[in-house]
């Protein structure tokens, strides 16, 4: 599935016609949520015959697309399902259980196959449904001439901070072909340098919101001396969310670039399964840890690893950092100890690069794993502690230099 997305442009008329659309898209879904905690017997089917009542009982939930509000019942029983699927796991913490979505200033409702219209220079879209938002041009780089219109299966109207969007979820495979370089990589991801890999080479940790924490405390500073309500402190509000989402785009475009460099340069790429959740529980680095964005750079790298069919595995963190990547032995240091210097063998080595080349053996060593949440495979040691690895281990066999392209 393909999301191409585009800018919308019309006039303030027509922002809050959609505004009313996105609005009434949320009214259903949380309808639906309420209408399910008060009769847990129902089911999927239940709550998409409720919408129809819905429809019935207010009039301005009737103007929505009647395929838009089966979509917003089926975003309410993705909740549901996703808070029975943590609980039948076993997950550890908070399940999830599903809440309702207030009133933000982000925001989206989603139409199927009815309620749009493209024109012929699939440059323009239509809204056909009760509100009359009428027609928007779109500003993109996407050429929707590639697509047939059958194979475009949603059209989403997302709000942001600096405007309004359409993403069209198109229903095409993405493959790329390779050529295979021979090469095997592991990473150690960190926060002094964003990642180290086996060959010793280190990229920098951009730090986006770092950088801009002086210009984000100023615009709160003044949004705070605003008088609440007031069209002034409304003006603030955005431009502060402006920053914020800039900041965001930041973060993925780096993981993104980053990402498909490390894919098309290897054959393979292990890296370390890591419980993020659970890391920013460390209130002195959680907000370093959230900024460098490890489980985004992750996603992509899956991603990206399907595309070009290069194996991605991810294996378990326990004594990546601690283990000797020479003899295999335990050596016990602090997280304040940055170079790995082992008493059995005498090897020293950078404390990451020494992961690295230990997170490299042990996906190596994984067989019949291919980590890819893209292909909705299910990743190594997920949901599953892992025993830790042992120590009396014997020296290791010295690496080949090549390694024959994976088939897949």
């Amino acid at each position: 599935m393909l999301v191409f997305e585009a800018k919308l442009e019309g006039l303030k008329e027509q922002y809050e016609k959609l505004d009313e659309a996105i609005r009434t898209a949320r009214f259903v879904r949380n309808s639906c949520l309420r209408y399910w905690m008060d009769n847990r017997d129902i089911g999927r089917y239940d709550l998409s015959a409720y919408c129809a009542v819905l429809a019935k009982e207010f009039s301005f939930a009737s103007q929505l697309n009647s395929q838009a509000r089966q979509a917003s019942a089926e975003r309410a029983w993705s909740a549901i399902a996703r808070f029975f699927d943590n609980c039948k796991k076993n997950k550890p913490g908070k399940k999830g259980y599903p809440r309702f979505k207030k009133h933000q200033t982000h925001g989206s409702v989603e139409y199927k196959t009815t309620g749009w219209k493209l024109s012929e220079c699939r440059r323009y879209i239509t809204f056909t449904d009760g509100f009359g938002a009428g027609i928007l041009k779109m500003w993109g780089t996407r050429d929707l001439h590639f697509y047939q219109l059958k194979q475009i299966k949603r059209v989403r109207v997302v709000r942001r901070a600096d405007g309004y969007y359409t993403q069209f979820c198109i229903d095409q495979e993405r493959r790329s072909k390779k050529e295979p370089t021979f090469k095997t990589i592991g990473l150690d991801v960190g926060l002094t340098h964003f990642y180290t890999d086996s060959d010793g080479q280190t990229v920098d940790n951009p730090r986006h919101l770092r950088k801009s924490e002086k210009s984000l405390k100023r615009l709160s500073r003044r949004m705070s001396k605003t008088k609440k309500g007031s069209n002034n402190r409304a003006k603030f509000r955005n431009k502060l969310a402006r920053k914020h989402l800039k900041v965001s785009r930041q973060r993925k475009d780096f993981a993104v670039k980053l990402a498909r460099c490390v894919v098309q340069s290897n054959d393979l790429v292990a890296y370390e399964d890591l419980r993020v959740r659970n890391m920013v529980k460390n209130r002195r680095l959680a907000k370093s840890i959230s900024d460098a964005a490890w489980t985004t750079f992750r996603t992509w790298v899956e991603y990206f690893g399907k595309v070009f069919g290069v194996v991605t595995v991810a294996v378990p963190p326990h004594y990546t950092s601690q283990n000797c990547s020479n003899c295999g032995k335990v050596v016990k240091k602090s997280l304040s100890v940055r170079t790995h210097v082992c008493p059995h063998c005498g090897h020293t080595q950078d404390r990451d690069w020494n992961a690295a080349r230990n997170i490299l053996e042990k996906g190596l060593s994984t067989v019949g794993h291919i980590g890819t949440h893209a292909s909705g495979d299910i990743d190594l040691c997920l949901g599953e502690a892992t025993p830790p690895s042992k120590s009396g281990r014997g020296k290791r066999k010295p690496k080949e230099q090549s390694l024959e392209s994976p088939r897949l």
